[in-house]
């Protein structure tokens, strides 16, 4: 391990930072970084338990004087969603991230950085050593797949779990306390179509420079879908005929580039500049149509069905589908297409779907199940969890709230978010949970441009002692 992040304090919690960031975890490849928590637990002589999900529970007696108080959870999870720079070679396989630190910022070069939510680990594990905290019995939970459905959270057996006080630390805005998110699912949709050979040369199309995001947390802001915008272009062709086409790595990561080889003898860069410039936005001003030379192709999709594959892709809603009446500002109900892929036989379109409301995202599915069925496709879902709804008796949030009042002479925010917690699993395993999630401030997550503020971890980790001391 490299001493990048070398005299950053807490010290304790960057060296695990730096630890954690070094061990490949992206979703689905979490066995590593599991083990790496279990080692941690023995070499301390902690008591631990690891499941077949890779989830990791660690227990720590209260310190003296507060044996009698209810336990305490501290979670977050172990994966990260694993993003790069198109010209990386970074393998999110085998590779540990290449941090540096940019004045109060760390990153990481050409890939997103997993501080969502790496720091969580971070701060659990210093906690876990840190012999001058006064502190309940301490479970720490880390927990596996959140990225991609919470999968970690659901295969949990609540057995494990001794207390009903959780302290969620997967959110990216300090001094806000979230004690309500949406519920959601992932929802792909198939679309046969029909090849035929090819003759004449083949271009690649390539619509990017978007902003992308998260698309709980950034699908209010109006930020362009570059799978979407990259099919409605190919619209206005003339005429057209896909060999294939692709974008976005993760469902819940707002695409920032897609790209296309199609055979076409429309003039392509001036179509493309014309779209830009009609399509162009406030919220992304870097849109851009490139067209590159590419390798011929021996079979494409027909005409017929390559329009039709686009026809789809736009037909499909997009983005924000309504606000809440409750809460001012609120999303209640989105979408986000984040991964499309063409192959042999067909399109694949793989959606994130988020609501607040259990029956407006069933019938969100249902549309899209609807759309598909119309064009001759097929729907499927997977990864469904509940919403996370707002406790109006919750003794964590006054002890926060009063915490923080104490620490800053302000009052914190109190809110609820569009993006998926998995304190909405938990609630419904643990009948009379009390939890609300805090976390440090970082900024497009989910991207190659996520940062992770260093002074707010810090602040964070200070708060997380305080908040303990105090239960």
């Amino acid at each position: 391990m490299s001493d990048i992040l070398k005299g950053l304090s807490p010290e304790r919690v960057f060296f695990y930072f730096e630890a954690i960031s070094a061990v490949p975890r992206g979703s689905g490849n979490t066995k590593a970084i599991s083990d790496f928590c279990m080692d941690f637990a023995e070499t301390h002589g902690l008591e631990a338990k690891q499941d077949a999900w890779n989830n990791v529970l660690i227990k720590k007696p209260a310190s003296p004087g507060y044996e009698d108080h209810p336990p305490v959870i501290l979670q977050g999870h172990l994966d990260m969603v694993c993003e790069k720079e198109p010209a990386s070679s970074h393998d999110f396989l085998k590779d540990g991230l290449s941090l540096f630190v940019d004045g109060d910022w760390i990153g990481a070069k050409d890939t997103t950085l997993g501080g969502d939510d790496g720091i969580a680990a971070a701060m659990g594990l210093a906690l876990l050593e840190d012999e001058a905290l006064l502190h309940p019995p301490l479970e720490v939970l880390l927990t596996t797949d959140e990225e991609t459905g919470m999968y970690g959270a659901a295969g949990l057996d609540p057995a494990w779990i001794e207390g009903r006080t959780l302290l969620n630390l997967d959110s990216e805005a300090e001094g806000i306390l979230t004690v309500s998110c949406a519920g959601g699912a992932r929802c792909e949709l198939t679309l046969p179509l029909s090849r035929v050979s090819l003759k004449g040369g083949v271009k690649r199309v390539v619509a990017d420079g978007l902003q992308g995001g998260h698309s709980g947390t950034e699908i209010n802001k109006g930020r362009l879908n570059a799978n979407r915008v990259l099919a409605e272009f190919l619209l206005t062709l003339p005429s057209f005929r896909i060999v294939s086409i692709e974008g976005g790595l993760k469902d819940n990561a707002i695409p920032r580039s897609a790209s296309a080889l199609i055979a076409s003898d429309a003039d392509l860069p001036a179509l493309a500049a014309a779209f830009v410039e009609k399509n162009r936005t406030a919220s992304d001003p870097g849109l851009a149509i490139r067209v590159e030379d590419a390798p011929d192709e021996i079979a494409a999709f027909t005409a017929a069905d390559s329009r039709k594959a686009c026809a789809f892709l736009t037909a499909l809603p997009s983005g924000v589908q309504a606000m809440s009446r409750e809460i001012e500002g609120l999303v209640e109900t989105s979408l986000n297409l984040g991964i499309l892929r063409s192959d042999r036989d067909g399109l694949l379109a793989s959606f994130s779907v988020r609501s607040s409301v259990n029956r407006s995202k069933d019938i969100l599915l249902e549309t899209l199940a609807s759309i598909a069925a119309d064009f001759e496709g097929s729907s499927s879902t997977r990864g469904h969890y509940p919403a996370w709804e707002y406790k109006k008796d919750s003794r964590l949030r006054r002890v926060m709230i009063e915490t923080w009042k104490k620490k800053t002479g302000r009052e914190p925010v109190v809110e609820a978010i569009h993006a998926g917690l998995e304190c909405g699993l938990f609630a419904a395993k643990l009948p009379g949970l009390d939890a609300v999630s805090i976390g440090p401030d970082m900024r497009d997550i989910h991207t190659t441009r996520e940062r992770l503020s260093i002074p707010s971890v810090k602040r964070t980790y200070e708060y997380v002692r305080e908040i303990l001391a105090s239960l």
